[in-house]
Order: C-alpha cells, then structure tokens, then sequence
C-alpha cells in the first residue's frame, strides 16, 4: 500500500488534513405512540447512514419520522439547571431569579431551575456565586405542551426512546409525553 494512502487515512481518522469528516448537529422530528411528539439530536459525520438508522428505530417501534420543522414548534431550547433540594431552601435560590431564572421548580427532591437561553450563564453564575451547588446545568428542549399517554402507550414509547438512545450517533432525545409516575416506576423496575 503506497504511503500517501497510509498517511491520508490517519489524517483522516485524527480528524486533521482536508479529507476529514465534519461532524454536524441534526435534528430529527417525529412521531411516536400516542401522538407524542420525538425531537432527536445526533452528532453525526453521515447524515445519511444517522437518518437511516433513526428512521428504522421510528418505525420499528411503533412511530414515523417527520419532516423537519413538523415537532421542533412544540419545543423550546430553556436553560436547565439542578439543584439538590435537600441541601437549599427556595429562598437561598432567589438570587437565581434576580438574575433572570424564568421559574424555579421543584420535582421529588430536586430544584430545576428554568431560564431563557441568553440568561442561562447569568443564572448559573449567581448561584455559584451564593455557594449554591449545582448536580447539573445544560441547555435543553423543553416542550411547550404535554400529551397525556396510556399504559400500553408508555411502554412502547420508551422502547422507542431506548432505542433511539443506542444509537451511537445520537446525542439527546426530547418527547412531550406525560405519563402517570407509577407507569413509569413500574416500566423502569
């Protein structure tokens, strides 16, 4: 094998010289069971060998791949921010609302608190400037609205959702589903 063949394959893989492969951000929206809208975010150097794959797990699973822009309007990109709740009180947390949190709630045993994309480092900062310690902090789709989901639904939604989790191309997957919290503890067990 000629060593320019040998040298342009390791450039290729260190991802240096002008044959490497970009790796991009996509989105891909659909459908699940029951209605529920899915919103995939892959990192991918192939779009299409990452398309085909999501759309096999769609439609092995009981949904349909969409067009783009057909889920996306359900979404919104928030700041998330997690903060254990047994360690603060809300009002140790207000200095996070001076500094633009849209909304500070509480979920089991954690605080989440929600901004606006161009206030979410102001926000952060603020706690970690009030010794606050924070579990997480990430940018995120949030969804608008919810669709409330049966049982049976539920269960085959998260094996889409699981699915769609393995495979290597995919970063994060969003649904705008609710389903009761027993289904999902039973689901999970």
């Amino acid at each position: 094998m000629p060593k320019d063949n040998i040298e342009r394959a390791i450039a290729k893989g260190t991802g240096e010289g002008d044959e490497a492969d970009a790796i991009e951000t996509v989105l891909y929206e659909g459908y699940g069971p029951g209605g529920v809208a899915v919103l995939v975010e892959a990192l991918t150097d192939n779009r299409n060998r990452t398309g085909a794959d999501v759309r096999h797990a769609f439609s092995k699973h009981g949904g349909s791949l969409g067009e783009p822009g057909s889920v996306a309007y359900l979404f919104e990109k928030k700041g998330t921010i997690a903060i254990d709740a047994a360690s603060y009180s809300e009002d140790e947390l207000m200095g996070a609302v001076e500094a633009g949190a849209e909304d500070i709630s509480t979920d089991e045993d954690v605080f989440e608190v929600i901004t606006q994309l161009g206030d979410f480092a102001a926000v952060r900062g603020a706690l970690e400037r009030a010794d606050v310690e924070i579990q997480s902090a990430e940018l995120a789709f949030r969804p608008k609205s919810l669709v409330p989901i049966d049982e049976s639904q539920t269960v085959r939604l998260m094996k889409l959702i699981e699915a769609l989790d393995e495979l290597d191309d995919v970063d994060e997957v969003y649904a705008n589903f609710d389903a009761p919290a027993e289904v999902l503890e039973r689901i999970a067990g």
